[in-house]
């Protein structure tokens, strides 16, 4: 029987045959594949080499590796901007606090030592404002100045030279002024309102007073406010009013 030799056709059909044979026994050598549905059609997919595996589990220690340290605080830049104006108004608010109570400090503290220091100048002043003897009025009047403001030195000096000093020397007037004291010897002088610049102080006065126009000596009980004021020369008298 002669020979046959195959066409083109046929040689092209062996050859895909062929490949397709050498593929198959080139996947048996493989690991076995597995089937899968994809779009209704059912394809195999190939196993790994070791089978397989679940995937391992995450730790907490990879968590931690990723997370920022716990004493550090991310801020994120549009935080920072915000904050800082937060902190200067803070920080403003804090100086002005101090700044206040620093100044009340001060003030109750001036405030405190004007009390004692203006009582303590009207004790003195209010004996020599208070007193005249009609011998010599020029004196006494010269001596009372020296306790008054400037303005109410003008205005004491125009009563003593249009009302006080005539009258005196027509009655032969002498007035001796003093302050009360209790049993305990404390003079009855207290403060009555305060500031460090300005200080009203309420008197007990006792004067006493001779003249033509009476016989022997007749003795006044008064009440006298003195205001006191805080002067370049110390604190002095800006005000006396009889109550």
């Amino acid at each position: 029987m002669p020979k046959t030799t195959p066409g083109p056709r046929t040689r092209r059909t062996m050859t895909a045959a062929t490949r397709a044979a050498a593929k198959r026994a080139e996947r048996g050598h493989r690991a076995p594949a597995t089937e899968a549905s994809v779009a209704g059609r059912t394809v195999l997919i190939e196993a790994p080499k070791n089978g397989w595996e679940d995937p391992p589990e995450p730790s907490l220690d990879s968590f931690e590796e990723d997370a920022p340290p716990k004493d550090e605080v991310q801020i994120h830049p549009r935080g920072r901007r915000l904050l800082t104006p937060v902190l200067g108004v803070l920080l403003l608010a804090a100086l002005v606090a101090m700044a206040v109570l620093g100044w009340q400090y001060r003030d109750g503290h001036r405030t405190e030592s004007a009390r004692t220091q203006a009582l303590t100048a009207a004790q003195k002043a209010a004996p020599v404002v208070l007193s005249y003897d009609y011998h010599h009025l020029d004196k006494d009047f010269t001596s009372a100045r020296t306790h008054l403001t400037g303005g109410f030195r003008a205005e004491y000096g125009k009563t003593t030279k249009a009302v006080v000093g005539p009258t005196a020397k027509k009655y032969r007037a002498v007035v001796k002024a003093t302050i009360a004291a209790p049993a305990t010897g404390t003079p009855a002088a207290s403060v009555v309102s305060a500031s460090p610049d300005k200080v009203v102080v309420l008197l007990f006065i006792n004067q006493i007073t001779e003249s033509t126009q009476v016989s022997g000596a007749r003795v006044d009980l008064n009440r006298v406010r003195m205001t006191m004021t805080r002067t370049d020369g110390g604190w002095k008298v800006s005000g006396v009013d009889a109550l």
